[in-house]
């Protein structure tokens, strides 16, 4: 195991490597940049330099002016030694913006999570020892409704009916008007408050498809020799079930919620953007589309740092909850 997790560690880094030099290329490549935005607000002013030496002047002074493949490599010794720049947008340190905003999303993610696992897997358990009933019909109808509506479709019903409508939540934001002259419980119910109708759609968009998984390997279950055996000894049907059956299906889910875990910390990019959260999913959208390459490309080499972590949690975590799985 150890030599196994050596190995893939040693390949994760190699994969993580090309995966940011595609990045890092890919951003240099873009159309347009806050740089170039920079120089030409920088130009009308009365006086000042024309649109090209400001250009060449300040690429100079963000590293831009050297080909892709030097820039990849002073921006990877930079990133190696824990120094990502500073943000085009922010106006601070990339690391500064991330570790303000990086708590807002895991916390929304990992309230959603649990609220996922605690729906989905009873669900899908009833779902299978129901198989083709009225009641397996209509969870499966639901999970296939969460799988196939947009999440910006279920945002917008969730706004027009408890925000517009009902008036129970506010439609943008994190905090509300009062907020300042609020206490403490205050303050942290006003937040919370915020918070609902976000991880109400995270959870409406994420637990239909563990929900079928969980289903579709109890049914696996259900129908293979050892649980026919322990019908026919007289177990009661509760014990074959949640003593035998169940079990065995937690060990897919396992390696699928271990696989999960590192994407609490990447954000929910569309639901924070849709209701304006300010979590690092909303702030790498903002900075994204400002042009900001410092920030953009610590963000997405951090989700590809998290893809790489996961499945590596993940195999792992099956190797543990599977007696059967070996590994030479």
């Amino acid at each position: 195991m150890r030599k196994y997790i050596v190995k893939r560690t040693l390949i994760s880094v190699l994969i993580l490597a090309c995966v940011s030099f595609i990045i890092y290329s890919l951003l240099r490549c873009l159309p347009s940049s806050y740089v170039e935005n920079m120089a030409m607000q920088l130009s009308a002013l009365p006086g000042a330099k024309p649109y090209e030496e400001w250009l060449a002047q300040l690429n100079a002074a963000y590293g831009l002016d050297k080909n892709i493949f030097m820039g990849y490599l002073t921006w990877l010794g930079d990133a190696v030694r824990g120094n990502f720049g500073d943000s085009w947008k922010y106006t601070m340190p990339v690391l500064q913006k991330f570790n303000e905003v990086i708590w807002l999303s895991f916390i929304m993610g990992a309230i959603s999570f649990v609220i996922q696992l605690a729906i989905a897997i009873p669900l899908g358990v009833i779902a299978a020892t129901k198989q083709y009933s009225r009641t397996d019909y209509a969870i499966s109808a639901g999970a296939l409704v969460g799988i196939s509506l947009p999440t910006f479709f279920f945002a917008t019903i969730l706004k027009l009916i408890f925000s517009v409508k009902l008036g129970w939540f506010d439609l943008y934001g994190l905090v509300g008007r009062d907020y300042a002259q609020l206490d403490a419980m205050g303050q942290f119910l006003d937040k919370a408050n915020h918070l609902v109708l976000p991880i109400v759609t995270l959870v409406i968009v994420s637990v239909g498809s563990l929900m079928r998984y969980t289903r579709t390997n109890m049914l696996e279950v259900l129908n293979a020799d050892y649980i026919r055996t322990a019908r026919a000894k007289g177990l009661s049907e509760k014990k074959v079930i949640y003593q035998h059956a169940f079990r065995n299906t937690l060990i897919p889910l396992v390696t699928i919620v271990g696989g999960s875990l590192p994407g609490l910390f990447s954000g929910a990019l569309i639901t924070e953007t849709l209701f304006s959260i300010p979590g690092i999913g909303f702030t790498s959208y903002q900075a994204m589309t400002s042009g900001d390459i410092p920030f953009a490309m610590f963000y997405m080499t951090f989700l590809a740092i998290l893809t790489l972590s996961g499945n590596l949690l993940s195999d792992i975590l099956y190797a543990v909850v599977d007696p059967r799985v070996r590994i030479a």
